[in-house]
């Protein structure tokens, strides 16, 4: 089960992140990595009885289909609202992620919203990449 601190440290473990506001984290030129999104009246609709009561977060994924991987291997911890259809992100309960299943989404989220040069970089630093 992974925590709010959990996401505050894999985000700050990787280079030009910031945190603002609190509990939205992003990169370089204020690109989004990782967030806070609660549940609104409109996906508790859309989820009925499946609607999560823990806290929620927000993820960037590369693309629409590792958003689907992402669901599919996943199902337990990896859900959508239909505000998030065709659009490259993903919602997190974050009580049932684990903490390294919670780094590599960190990183695959970094990795598309760093810039080149500085995912460049990183990656250089990191051979293995991330797992």
């Amino acid at each position: 089960m992974a925590t709010w601190d959990d996401v505050r440290d894999a985000v700050a473990a990787l280079p030009e992140t910031f945190e603002e506001p609190e509990r939205s984290w992003r990169v370089g030129s204020r690109k989004p990595l990782v967030w806070d999104r609660p549940l609104r009246a409109v996906d508790h609709q859309a989820l009925g009885s499946s609607a999560p009561d823990g806290p929620i977060l927000g993820a960037r994924v590369p693309d629409l289909d590792a958003k689907e991987e992402l669901l599919a291997r996943l199902p337990d911890v990896y859900f959508v609202t239909p505000h998030f259809d065709g659009y490259p992100a993903i919602l997190v309960r974050l009580d049932a992620i684990d903490t390294d299943e919670l780094q590599d989404l960190v990183v695959e989220a970094w990795l598309t919203q760093a810039p080149k040069r500085v995912a460049k970089a990183w990656l250089d630093s990191h051979p293995d990449g991330p797992d």
